[in-house]
């Protein structure tokens, strides 16, 4: 075989191994663009915020933050942005190429450059995050005590069941078990043929829930029709969301259908985003009136639509607008104290069960049998 035949085909694998199509990786677990962190962001647009506000112009603003800035990645994004800038691309753009912000902060920083009011825009989505992390942090109070407390009480039951129970059942031997301590030793029994594959499928449950919005929809959805204050608390937080962000870009010079499509963004994973799309489109293309549209295609409350007919009669529509994102804000915080207070009645009971499963699976048997043992030892 000569040289120039081995190269060939040598040649040729190559050529089929680059034509070889890849698997398509699942979506579940797709490795998502890593947005930065929230309290990263608001120190950021304040502080640049105020050095607009200083006068000082904006590629040197987003130069002088980046400088020294412990996040790398941080800084990555800021120095492509200052290049884009010096290149005389628009503000927006050089934030939208870097992929590390959302439509919101693009339309946001669009707003403000095209009305030259850019340190008013940057003031205003430091205001917005920080709004968004006090109410985030709030929800993950809300469910991170019955996701520590729940499987700390769960492992302890299967613990007393595969453990402690058998020694108690081998102390008795010889001894007839009947009525509820048969019914312990029995299911004492079953746990220990189960609790392995019970365990993983929870924590495959788990994993799922985590990773697929898809069903934390599902189970959001559940909820809200099962508990009527995981309803109101939902539907306050998402209309909060929605119409302080339609303010924030509709008072800062965005159009109202271009401002009604990106707060959109900001409740993507929910029904409400489908919905605004629509109103948006009727809005714009149709003509209908946007207290109109937001009535037939959205499902916002009755209060929602009566002020947004106020604001287009009198021409006060952004005024309307903080006035109801502020009523949804505190009708959000009141029905999270309430959830709260729901969630630690939940939390309570299910702990009162299992411990109450411990207790009698444990020393049930010993207090029953203890006179029958002692008679037979004598």
């Amino acid at each position: 075989m000569s040289e120039t035949t081995t190269i060939a085909r040598k040649s040729s694998r190559k050529v089929a191994k680059a034509g070889t199509k890849e698997k398509p990786q699942s979506t579940l677990f797709a490795k998502k663009n890593k947005l930065f962190k929230k309290k990263e962001l608001v120190q950021m647009f304040r502080s640049l915020a105020s050095m607009l506000r200083a006068q000082i112009n904006t590629a040197d603003a987003i130069k002088y933050y980046s400088h020294g800035h412990p996040n790398k990645e941080l800084v990555k994004a800021l120095d492509a942005i200052y290049t884009d800038v010096n290149k005389g691309v628009p503000i927006h753009d050089a934030f939208r190429n870097s992929k590390k912000f959302d439509d919101m902060t693009i339309g946001l920083v669009q707003a403000g450059g095209d009305a030259g009011q850019l340190d008013t825009a940057f003031a205003e989505l430091g205001k917005r995050i920080k709004s968004d992390m006090f109410f985030r942090k709030k929800v993950r109070k809300l469910i991170m005590m019955p996701c520590v407390v729940i499987p700390i009480l769960i492992g302890a039951f299967i613990g007393s069941q595969v453990k402690i129970v058998p020694q108690v059942e081998k102390m008795m031997v010889g001894i007839e078990a009947k009525g509820l301590v048969k019914l312990s030793f029995d299911v004492s029994h079953v746990v220990q043929k189960i609790w392995p594959m019970v365990v993983l499928g929870l924590l495959s449950i788990a994993i799922v829930i985590w990773k697929s919005d898809a069903v934390k929809n599902t189970i959001m959805n559940l909820a809200m029709a099962k508990f009527r204050v995981v309803k109101m608390m939902v539907m306050s937080l998402r209309q909060m969301t929605i119409l302080s962000t339609i303010k924030l870009l509709y008072s800062n010079g965005i159009n109202l259908a271009k401002s009604l499509r990106v707060s959109a963004n900001s409740v993507k994973t929910t029904p409400f985003y489908a919905e605004m799309n629509k109103a948006a489109d009727m809005y714009e293309k149709a003509g209908v009136p946007l207290s109109a549209a937001f009535a037939k295609y959205t499902s916002v409350d009755p209060q929602v639509v009566h002020m947004l007919a106020i604001g287009e009669r009198s021409a006060s529509l952004d005024t309307q607008l903080g006035m109801l994102s502020e009523m949804f804000e505190e009708d959000a915080e009141q029905l999270m104290d309430d959830f709260s207070q729901f969630i630690s009645l939940v939390v309570m009971v299910i702990a009162v069960v299992l411990i109450a499963a411990v207790f009698l699976g444990t020393f049930m048997p010993i207090f029953m049998m203890g006179p029958q043992m002692m008679q037979e030892a004598m």
